[in-house]
């Protein structure tokens, strides 16, 4: 009875499917949901004790970006604490996604309620006191600039093409969703910047709506961007098409055909891979893998083999 359980755990696996950086990724979120949650409380509390109204708006406009940065560190904790656990068919991975999609519905929001202030603003505009909007927005720009740093992957940044076997890059949209809260944020702080000091030189009050508009509709097309790539993931697209053909091509040799092929992607840089073989002349399903070794990313492969004459 030892020999067989033993004999039968060799042919098990582990279905942990996490990316190589999550651990970093998700004490780098901490570290920016602790920056963000601070300079919120600090503003709402300064604003409060002095009564500058543009303050406690900023604040709370950073409660939003903290309230995203808390979704996507609670997934990365999560996905994490639960990799092991079997309830989950294949792993936790894909908790990342939910939260990345999540966020960019929040992103989404915001932008929509940035346009419809600017528009408010547009039709009825109100005072501004420029240098204290000003300092404010300019304190809030290096709050995100840092935060931005420390979110930075490189892996988010390179070209977005198909490596030489079809192998699509192994982003972490969590992190990445959580990379674009903070950027936004200090992309609108620049347009701020920028209309309050022409407002207050020049007297175009009209800029700061205007920049308003300009933002949301920025920050709208991004959220966008992220719920497609997000989105895909959690529908079960085919994250490659190139790997799909990288795939049939190494099978497709000889008289063996590939009659069904399922891919979709477990979690950043895994794909799983489902297969159904036809041919003339079977082999084991091992031998079927051994010619998809070297395409990186395939972490669960599985293969059906079936004879079919002729």
């Amino acid at each position: 009875m030892t020999m067989h359980s033993e004999s039968l755990e060799a042919w098990q696996h582990e279905h942990v499917f996490l990316g190589e950086k999550h651990e970093r990724n998700e004490r780098r979120t901490l570290l920016v949901v602790v920056v963000t949650a601070a300079t919120m409380i600090l503003e709402i509390v300064a604003g409060t004790l002095f009564g500058s109204m543009a303050l406690v708006a900023d604040g709370w406009h950073m409660s939003t970006h903290a309230a995203a940065l808390g979704i996507a560190l609670l997934a990365y904790r999560f996905a994490r604490r639960h990799a092991h656990d079997d309830r989950f068919t294949f792993g936790t991975g894909k908790f990342g996604e939910l939260a990345g999609y999540s966020s960019a519905l929040m992103l989404a929001m915001i932008a929509v309620l940035i346009g419809y202030e600017s528009v408010l603003r547009m039709l009825q505009p109100v005072a501004i006191n420029f240098p204290e909007a000003s300092a404010i927005a300019l304190v809030g720009l290096l709050v995100n600039l840092a935060s931005a740093w420390l979110l930075w992957d490189e892996d988010h940044h390179e070209h977005s093409h198909e490596e030489d076997d079809g192998a699509p890059n192994a982003h972490d949209h969590n992190l990445r969703s959580a990379y674009l809260h903070v950027v936004a944020d200090a992309f609108t702080s620049v347009l701020a910047i920028t209309a309050l000091l022409f407002g207050w030189a020049y007297g175009w009050t009209w800029m700061d709506a205007g920049v308003g508009i300009i933002g949301a509709l920025v920050i709208g097309n991004w959220s966008l961007g992220l719920l497609r790539t997000s989105g895909a993931v959690l529908v079960d697209a085919i994250p490659s098409a190139g790997l799909a053909k990288s795939i049939r091509g190494r099978i497709e040799v000889g008289s063996d055909r590939c009659a069904d092929l399922h891919l979709w992607r477990l979690g950043p840089g895994h794909t799983a891979v489902v297969l159904s073989i036809v041919s003339d002349e079977p082999q084991p399903p091992a031998f079927y893998k051994g010619r998809l070794a070297g395409i990186r990313g395939l972490s669960h492969v599985t293969v059906e083999v079936n004879h079919c004459p002729h």
